[in-house]
């Protein structure tokens, strides 16, 4: 299938500012574009990128003064396929990790494991190791945060979501991604696009989605599994834009000065075959 998406993001500085941006798809899914991911700036700007410590695609900027607004709006493949589920998938043990793994079982600004550690061991110790603990961690989550768009709040962890039991997606993913880890299961933090393919639409505005993987041995081999624990069902159509260890690594922008936010819109949305930016094929 082709995925038609992109974004308006508009913010109002008050002098020169440096910026941090990664409003770019992962490297990996750099060959499925099928029109170019190019960020425009309104006015225009000097921009460079480079990989990050995470393997994202960074782009540092200075904005000038007044409004800046970065948009991109293209095209890419996509499988079609929802997400893999291997219940097989067994949990390594630690000393079995590759080293570039081990990061991901440490606790970290949103992913705050030594105030979690007792509960996770209280919930989920008894539970059979791999697939079916991560289920049981992903179900737990799922159903201890209620989703309020309007109670996002930037500086909620993990504990901070499990106590006031509410949040918006990132605080689903924090505080599956902390019981994990502190079950010794390696879990990272994915931010990308989302839309609502093969489900029915939601009626809150589109944004940006967040999700997790974990790190498990499944009938291939190790790799990472996708996990989802506000929608909690395999889900069609994601495109990955940084992985980390929370979202302070996976921030889509960050400023180095005062930058109110003027305009935000995203579209994430399956178009036809045919389909190129700006008609029918």
């Amino acid at each position: 299938m082709r995925i038609r998406t992109g974004y308006t993001i508009a913010f109002d500085m008050f002098g020169p500012t440096p910026m941090l941006l990664l409003l770019n798809v992962r490297p990996e899914r750099r060959r499925d574009l099928v029109t170019p991911e190019r960020i425009t700036f309104d006015p225009p700007v000097e921009a460079r990128q480079h990989l990050d410590e995470f393997g994202n695609l960074r782009t540092r900027i200075v904005a000038p003064g007044g409004r800046i607004t970065m948009s991109a709006d293209f095209l890419i493949e996509d499988s079609g396929l929802p997400d893999a589920v291997a219940p097989e998938a067994r949990q390594i043990p630690v000393q079995d990790l590759p080293d570039d793994v081990l990061v991901y079982l440490l606790g970290s600004r949103y992913c705050d494991t030594d105030k979690l550690s007792q509960t996770a061991w209280s919930l989920f110790g008894t539970t059979p190791e791999g697939w079916a603990r991560v289920q049981a961690i992903v179900d737990y989550a799922h159903a201890r945060l209620r989703f309020d768009y309007q109670q996002a709040d930037a500086t909620r962890s993990a504990h901070d979501g499990h106590s006031q039991q509410v949040g918006v997606c990132r605080d689903f993913a924090h505080l599956a991604i902390t019981l994990c880890r502190c079950m010794n299961i390696p879990a990272r933090y994915a931010t990308g696009y989302l839309g609502d393919i093969g489900v029915p639409p939601v009626p809150d505005p589109m944004d940006f989605s967040a999700w997790f993987e974990v790190y498990l041995e499944g009938p291939e081999g190790p790799r990472w599994y996708t996990f989802d624990a506000r929608h909690n069902t395999p889900r069609i159509g994601r495109i990955v834009m940084a992985f980390g260890r929370d979202a302070t690594d996976c921030a889509i922008t960050t400023s180095f000065g005062p930058a109110p936010l003027a305009r935000f819109e995203v579209h994430t949305d399956e178009v036809g075959g045919d389909f190129l930016i700006g008609r029918a094929a």
